[in-house]
């Protein structure tokens, strides 16, 4: 695995022509020694941005940022030094500047070697996540590093060293007025293609700011799973989150909050907690979702899964059953290998149950397979039916009203019951026989 893109040993190239230093700093570096691919280069330079400019005027050049101004190359991020580096000690000077130490080092291509001034690549190997010298002066440049903490900690499925979560608890009431929603949404998608999120929402959890981010989650974090699980509702959503693939990061999301609503659900009956309904309490879970400024399409797909859980699908379970799971994933654009995925999940999250075997996601497939395949006249919405609301006006001879949508209703449950009926001759006789 190269640490180094070829895009970006061309700019460190052109900028050491022009008689600069040049440095890949960060997260490449940090995941080279992960074994990990990195998705993005930041190369740090000594020098300014009017000379990047002009170094690279030949091609599409970006100015970004407000408090301190890069540059984006080609879509590779260039950071010049800052100034007292330009005439001092560089790159160590913005090195102990950068927010931790796994992302303190920097990679010189001329001797292709790392410079480690903070011990990031012996905290790497320990999993620890340390700021990078004075953890309050860190977290004062940029609060929405409290949120970046508790997502590497998932990266490297570690822990956040003392001081460090010492610093992180003092400052936790930052994250609710210092942080823009749509830079701490970004730190939660990038935590959904971690390999376990859960630490994400744990640790955010103990240095108490996951109560100002997702409250409906921080509420059930003690709350008893009931008598059909062996585990809390907050440790049942981790696991259901992390049993999902990271390839699906909003499906991955909605795994985490799926069972949020139980906490408003929860009613005491003999003696034990029951739940029913927890699907249907998304408000906290929307307002949480809206308040993070997730969009009104994100929103609606997480909404969706969540109030689909629950819709059992056995052995015994009847091809009209089947056939309402399939009308509400296609009423909602839901692929059904979702619907899949998240039952499968949620299963495995049960302490007290076995997972679904092989066999028995085999078999569950071929039972939705079976009704999407079915050569019979099938129906998947009212506007699937062979019938319109005007042929109903029609046959009937009478005016635009609720009646007519309610024989829809009517007819649309009917061939849900037998698909064959699905033509005008068995619509129109049925429309008939309506009282």
């Amino acid at each position: 695995m190269d640490i180094i893109s070829k895009r970006a040993g061309q700019i460190i190239a052109t900028l050491n022509k022009s008689g600069f230093k040049a440095f890949i700093v960060g997260g490449s570096v940090r995941d080279f020694l992960l074994g990990r691919k990195a998705s993005d280069y930041d190369i740090l330079t000594d020098a300014s941005i009017d000379q990047i400019n002009t170094i690279f005027k030949s091609e599409k050049v970006k100015i970004v940022g407000q408090s301190f101004k890069t540059c984006l190359v080609n879509k590779i991020e260039i950071c010049p030094a800052r100034s007292k580096s330009r005439t001092g000690n560089f790159p160590e000077n913005d090195l102990e500047m950068r927010d931790f130490t796994m992302n303190s080092m920097a990679y010189d291509p001329g001797s292709k070697t790392i410079i480690d001034l903070f011990c990031g690549k012996k905290d790497l190997e320990k999993r620890i996540v340390r700021f990078t010298k004075d953890p309050y002066k860190r977290i004062e440049e940029d609060p929405l590093r409290i949120i970046r903490a508790c997502r590497l900690a998932s990266l490297i499925d570690g822990r956040i060293e003392p001081v460090s979560k010492h610093a992180l608890i003092k400052n936790n009431s930052l994250v609710k007025n210092k942080i823009s929603y749509e830079r701490i949404r970004l730190e939660i998608l990038k935590a959904m293609k971690h390999k376990a999120p859960s630490y994400f929402f744990k640790y955010l959890h103990e240095i108490k700011v996951l109560k100002f981010i997702f409250p409906c989650l921080d509420q059930c974090f003690d709350l008893d799973g009931g008598p059909f699980h062996g585990e809390t509702v907050f440790e049942h959503c981790m696991m259901t989150g992390d049993a999902i693939s990271p390839g699906y990061p909003l499906l991955r999301l909605a795994g985490f909050l799926h069972d949020a609503g139980k906490y408003d659900a929860a009613v005491e009956k003999d003696g034990k907690l029951t739940f029913a309904g927890h699907e249907k309490q998304t408000d906290k879970i929307i307002a949480d979702l809206k308040k993070l400024r997730f969009s009104n399409k994100e929103i609606g797909y997480i909404v969706s899964v969540t109030h689909i859980h629950m819709r059992p699908l056995k052995e015994d379970t009847t091809p009209k059953a089947v056939r309402k799971i399939l009308r509400y994933l296609h009423q909602h654009n839901l692929d059904f290998h979702d619907f899949l995925r998240i039952r499968i999940a949620d299963r495995k999250a049960n302490l007290i149950k076995t997972p679904y075997t092989f066999s028995e996601i085999k078999l569950r497939i071929e039972m939705i397979l079976k009704e999407i395949n079915s050569d019979k006249n099938q129906a998947f919405t009212i506007n699937d039916l062979e019938i319109s609301g005007r042929d109903i006006i029609k046959i009937l001879n009478i005016n635009q009203g609720p009646k007519v949508g309610h024989i829809l209703d009517y007819l649309f449950e009917k061939i849900l019951a037998d698909p064959e009926l699905n033509n005008k001759s068995a619509l129109k006789k049925l429309t008939l026989e309506y009282k």
